[in-house]
């Protein structure tokens, strides 16, 4: 039988990516890379909203909070891996797990929220045009983007200590190459009827619900530009909701394979390389390619950045 620690270890292990020399390496080199240009793409994208008059809008006010937890949710994890990689010693505290962990979590259900609310956005300004002004006001933007931070932290909270409540078989190995839910799960053996509940319920009211609300959004979308006789019309309209798409694909994607499996395949105790690849995408890759997706298509965002270059080299 395996013995049970019934309480939390002070540390934990993370078996990272790879034991391979060279492949850790490349490793190390790719992560720093996607990490530079998630931090200084978000952030650049933050701030030619903030100095653009023009761009203080509904959708850009969104597409802020988007970056602002794309940061974020990568600073959470990819600074470990990297560290980690070519590291001796690849333990972390409790406390650190725990943190890395809330963070994550939190910024996972926030952005799922803030995607929907999105597409509630260009729902509005192609399908209402009259009035998207009157719905999309600021009062209720503020308040759509607030409670999403607030379920997105509560919810968290709830699951992180359902995590650390879970007594761990033997060593506190994490077979992963950050502190996540479904890691712990397999480590575990107790009882995980709570933990997976509340994946299941946030999952289902949250996560799921926001990807539906994206589909019914861009159902009515897609009919209203069908109905425009303009060609160039419906090349525009299609522009404005083609980057939001790619976002959408690019994490729920991700996130839906990785969740919404059977139960043994989620939580085996012998996780396939798929499953430590799949996560990837939605904490490294999307908070990598998001900025630059809004970013290519609209010439707004080009042309402030193109003309605070110009106001440089001409004060420089």
């Amino acid at each position: 039988m395996e013995q049970l620690n019934q309480t939390s270890p002070q540390r934990f292990l993370l078996l990272g990516l790879s034991n391979v020399p060279h492949l850790q390496v490349i490793i190390f080199i790719l992560f720093c890379i996607m990490y530079l240009l998630t931090i200084s793409g978000n952030l650049l994208l933050v701030i030619i909203v903030r100095i653009n008059p023009k761009l203080h809008s509904p959708m850009y006010f969104f597409l802020t909070n988007l970056s602002i937890i794309d940061i974020c949710f990568s600073s959470s994890i990819v600074p470990v891996v990297i560290i980690n990689t070519l590291a001796k010693d690849r333990s972390i505290s409790s406390l650190g797990c725990a943190t890395q962990m809330y963070i994550s979590l939190a910024m996972g259900v926030t952005e799922s929220l803030i995607l929907a609310f999105m597409a509630c956005d260009r729902y509005a300004a192609i399908c209402r045009p009259l009035h998207y002004n009157t719905i999309m006001n600021r009062t209720l933007c503020r308040y759509l983007v607030s409670g999403a931070w607030t379920v997105g932290f509560v919810n968290s909270f709830v699951q992180v200590y359902l995590a650390f409540q879970l007594p761990f078989c033997n060593c506190p190995n994490i077979n992963h190459y950050f502190c996540e839910v479904p890691a712990f799960i397999r480590m575990t053996c107790g009882d995980t009827f709570l933990i997976e509940l509340s994946i299941y319920i946030t999952g289902g009211i949250f996560v799921a619900s926001s990807f539906y609300l994206i589909l019914f959004s861009y159902f009515h979308i897609i009919s209203k530009i069908l109905k425009i006789i303009s060609s160039q019309g419906i090349q525009k309209s299609f522009s404005t909701c083609a980057s939001h798409l790619t976002a959408v694909i690019l994490y729920y994607g991700t996130v839906m394979f990785m969740y919404l499996r059977p139960q043994s395949k989620k939580y085996s105790h012998h996780p396939s390389k798929t499953d430590n690849i799949v996560p990837i995408f939605y904490a490294t890759v999307t908070p990598m390619l998001n900025p630059f997706i809004y970013s290519i298509r609209n010439k707004d965002v080009k042309n402030t950045f193109i003309n605070q270059l110009k106001k440089k080299r001409h004060t420089g």
